[in-house]
């Protein structure tokens, strides 16, 4: 059944067109994504679906009269009601019959009522069809449907109470969303119900929104939400919209797919065209073809051109380093990072090696960004040292880019940082972030967030720094943008230490996750989803027995084990590298040895020919040994 129908929109904003014709259907249940890049118009798509913003031309029908809930520009709370008074009001209909069943419980009990046994019979009568009524509604369940979303969305028992005023922004748009999706409509509507949230929220939500009896309508850039949630995507190019069903995945694959297809049938059918014309042009003018010829051209005429395939224009960019940096990176013992009157991590023991890909996670106000600005000197370690090995050079990225100049044009704010640019290539780098003519002389304020992250980008890829450290560097990047910065980042020789909350960058990019917890860092090789299935392991065995402690101390980072380690590591694939280079050169002299042994002059030396034989077979000798530590080594370097 259809819940939602929205046909040939059209939008535009002056002379720029933003909708054209685009059309979506919602079935019941079903869970419906739209991507596309910054600015291609998703949200105005929400908007006009939802009713905020009228369409030029089109319309968007819900047959049946399906319930549309989305959250409001103001977050739509009511000022004066706390957290638990905000969610009880969307129960209003099921509190006011609460309340009368209350009040006829107390008439039933009342002693003229139970003396008339036909008022008692009636009123008895009248609770019976109400309490079904309030039980088929939920009535038995809605305050502990509160509860269970208040928890999930970091409102414990202590806001409870809270004037929801007083909150900050983001818990007054959390709260919001819980208000939301609490009113449970027919077609939930979102656009990035993913922003500000922790990786215990976003786990939540996720599991929530699989559950969710109705249809969901999403817009996000988080890709790995979309896997979870996405039974379909609709991607927004060029003011239409294209159907694809699955999930993130499946749409990427699917779209380069069709991609190819449409570039092999538009070169195919270039082809056909070009050899018709020339077949017209060489036999229009003779009497005996040029039936023929009049029959192509009116084929021609009539035949449907396929549009060529357009490519989406993208950043593209890459990073270098200037120099290595030597093997140890970053070391910290007993480290302690906050603020004079406020404490974040304690007891930090780390060790970042050269070539390492650190992703550091936890929740909201654990000190992420603060250990981050720690590493990089912006701020100073309340206690323990932080050292940096010899030739490490840092490039840091505020997600904030609070370190880019508001009142410089784009152009500026590269030509400031490195005057030895040429303006020719300064432009040139602009434009592989996606800044080109006119844009060059927008003032910084002025840029939008996605922007200000491309701009960012900008500088720290010319630093040249080996060591990246990076604060959520895919926020405000849209999907096209975030893949063309996974593939720049694997592709970098540096060392990387950064904190994301997206968990489809932190599974391409990760080598090692280390999760700040109440007890301190806990280290875990591999990706995200790494992180996730050895974390599970260790919840599922119990706090008493040995497989989680084995695990847990494992996990967690122990300084000097971990050097050492990786130290042992280090000097196991020296020794391998060498015995190679060994054998390729011990190889090489038997290779050379063999022929000389039937070169004439050798044959007519006895003892030429004996010595080389001899040495010929001390060679094999050698290179038998040789392999049998090579095999050794590397034996032992997989098990570290």
């Amino acid at each position: 059944m259809v819940v939602l129908q929205a046909s040939n929109i059209i939008k535009s904003f002056g002379a720029r067109m933003i909708l054209e014709e685009a059309s979506i259907t919602l079935h019941a249940g079903e869970k419906a994504a739209v991507v596309g890049p910054n600015g291609a118009g998703k949200t105005t798509l929400l908007k006009i679906i939802t009713g905020e913003m009228r369409p030029d031309t089109g319309e968007t029908v819900r047959p049946g009269g399906a319930t549309l809930g989305c959250l409001a520009q103001e977050g739509g709370l009511s000022p004066g009601l706390t957290v638990m008074e905000e969610m009880l009001s969307v129960f209003s209909s099921l509190i006011e019959q609460e309340k009368t069943m209350r009040n006829m419980e107390r008439l039933m009990g009342e002693k003229e009522i139970l003396q008339d046994p036909q008022a008692f019979d009636r009123i008895s009568g009248e609770y019976s069809t109400l309490t079904e009524a309030f039980r088929n509604s939920g009535g038995y369940e809605f305050r502990a449907g509160i509860r269970s979303v208040l928890h999930g969305l970091k409102f414990g028992e202590e806001y409870h109470q809270r004037a929801a005023d007083t909150l900050s922004g983001g818990q007054k748009t959390r709260l919001a969303m819980a208000r939301l999706l609490l009113s449970r409509p027919d077609v939930l509507v979102l656009d990035e119900p993913t922003n500000h949230l922790d990786m215990e929220t976003l786990s939540w939500l996720e599991k929530y929104l699989q559950s969710y009896p109705g249809s969901i309508l999403v817009v996000s850039h988080d890709r790995y939400f979309l896997d979870s949630l996405a039974d379909t995507v609709y991607e927004l190019d060029r003011g239409r919209l294209h159907r694809y069903p699955g999930n993130y995945s499946k749409f990427i694959t699917q779209k380069a797919q069709d991609r190819e297809r449409d570039k092999k049938l538009y070169e195919k059918q270039k082809k056909e065209i070009a050899r018709t014309e020339d077949f017209i042009r060489r036999n229009i003018a003779r009497a005996s073809t040029t039936g023929r010829a009049q029959s192509k051209r009116k084929s021609l005429e009539k035949m449907d051109l396929i549009e060529k395939p357009v490519e989406l224009k993208g950043a593209s960019f890459s990073f270098s380093i200037e120099r290595p940096s030597a093997r140890e990176v970053l070391a910290a013992k007993n480290l302690s990072v906050g603020y004079r009157d406020n404490l974040l991590v304690s007891d930090i023991d780390l060790l970042i090696e050269r070539g390492e890909r650190v992703a550091l996670i936890g929740p909201n106000g654990a000190g992420k960004s603060t250990l981050l600005k720690t590493v990089a000197g912006i701020i100073q370690p309340l206690k323990g040292h932080l050292t940096l090995g010899a030739y490490v050079e840092t490039g840091y990225y505020d997600q904030e880019q609070a370190r880019l100049a508001g009142s410089h044009t784009v152009l500026n704010e590269i030509w400031n940082r490195f005057p030895h640019m040429d303006e020719k290539d300064v432009r040139n780098l602009l434009g592989s972030f996606l800044f080109s003519g006119d844009a060059v002389f927008k003032t910084v304020d002025n840029l939008s967030g996605g922007e200000k992250a491309r701009l960012a980008l900008a500088v720290i890829m010319l630093w040249r720094a080996n060591f990246l450290l990076m604060d959520e560097p895919t926020n405000h990047l849209d999907v096209y943008s975030r893949e063309v910065l996974e593939e720049a980042l694997q592709g970098y020789d540096g060392t990387i230490f950064f904190v994301s909350h997206d968990r489809y960058f932190l599974n391409k990019l990760a080598t090692r996750v280390i999760e700040i917890t109440p007890g301190g860092l806990a280290g875990f090789p591999g990706n995200y989803d790494d992180f996730l299935s050895k974390r599970s392991r260790m919840d599922s065995s119990g706090p008493s027995t040995p497989a989680l402690s084995e695990e847990k101390e494992a996990a967690r980072l122990s300084y000097q084990k971990d050097k050492e380690a990786r130290r042992m590591a280090e000097k196991m694939r020296k020794r391998a590298s060498d015995l190679e280079s060994a054998i390729e050169e011990t190889e090489r002299r038997i290779i050379s040895l063999e022929e000389e042994i039937y070169l004439p002059e050798a044959n007519r030396d006895l003892d030429l020919l004996l010595k080389k034989n001899a040495d010929l077979e001390r060679y094999r000798e050698e290179l038998d040994s040789l392999y049998t530590q090579w095999e050794s080594v590397t034996e032992g370097l997989g098990k570290i």
